[in-house]
């Protein structure tokens, strides 16, 4: 008995846009939900997608309230967002309500199945963590908090390694300068510390710091670890 077909709601009131995803996502054995609207997209909750593909410029709801909405109903379900070229403020508001990653459009599918694959496997991971997390050459032991590239230990001050756990955790994952600042420092600190503990984290990590493989950085929004393959 073959297993169920991951099921992918599509909220977008483009329908050249749809049947885009829709092709694209049946010919890659995804079964496919669409929404039009924001009404029709809270409605098809009750069908218990896997994931969703949430176009934040819908004409009856803001997006981002959306998926604050969303978020409220299914709080673990991972949500890639499809947004404007130049968009960043929006960008960064859905990844601090929830979403797990976004595609600026026009947007490439190969780009899309990759974005949510890497949403799909955190969602599996988030409650169980791997002890041992590799990625290329790069190993990090959670456990006994042990960093290694390749035969090498790398020897981290404690805020690296939890700028390192912190990204691992949510390895493929955007994550935003705010996001990460809350996590490493208590008080409200500028973000110019989080540029500084990612430059001296990726001069152990990285082969060449200034084009690195690990540790992506989004523009104006934020980082990302490189996901395993």
């Amino acid at each position: 008995m073959s297993a169920a077909p991951i099921r992918i709601l599509v909220v977008d009131d483009e329908p050249p846009i749809r049947k885009l995803l829709r092709m694209g996502l049946n010919t890659q054995g995804y079964e496919v939900l669409e929404a039009s609207n924001g009404r029709t997209a809270l409605e098809m909750l009750g069908q218990n997608p896997d994931l969703i593909i949430l176009d934040l410029g819908l004409p009856d709801v803001q997006g981002l309230e959306l998926l604050r909405k969303i978020r409220e109903l299914k709080e673990s379900i991972p949500v890639v967002v499809l947004s404007s070229r130049g968009d960043e403020a929006g960008k960064v508001q859905a990844l601090d309500l929830g979403a797990d990653d976004y595609v600026t459009k026009p947007f490439g599918m190969d780009e899309l199945l990759a974005r949510m694959r890497a949403a799909l496997r955190h969602q599996l991971q988030v409650h169980g963590e791997r002890p041992v997390f590799r990625v290329g050459d790069l190993s990090v032991d959670l456990v006994r908090r042990i960093v290694k590239v390749g035969d090498r230990d790398v020897k981290l001050s404690p805020k690296e390694y939890d700028l390192l756990r912190a990204l691992v955790q949510h390895a493929g994952k955007v994550l935003t300068h705010k996001f990460l600042l809350a996590e490493l420092w208590d008080e409200l600190v500028d973000a110019q510390y989080l540029r500084v503990y990612v430059r001296q984290l990726r001069q152990k990590i990285e082969a060449d710091p200034e084009r690195p493989q690990y540790i992506l950085t989004e523009t104006g929004i934020g980082y990302r670890l490189r996901a395993p393959d």
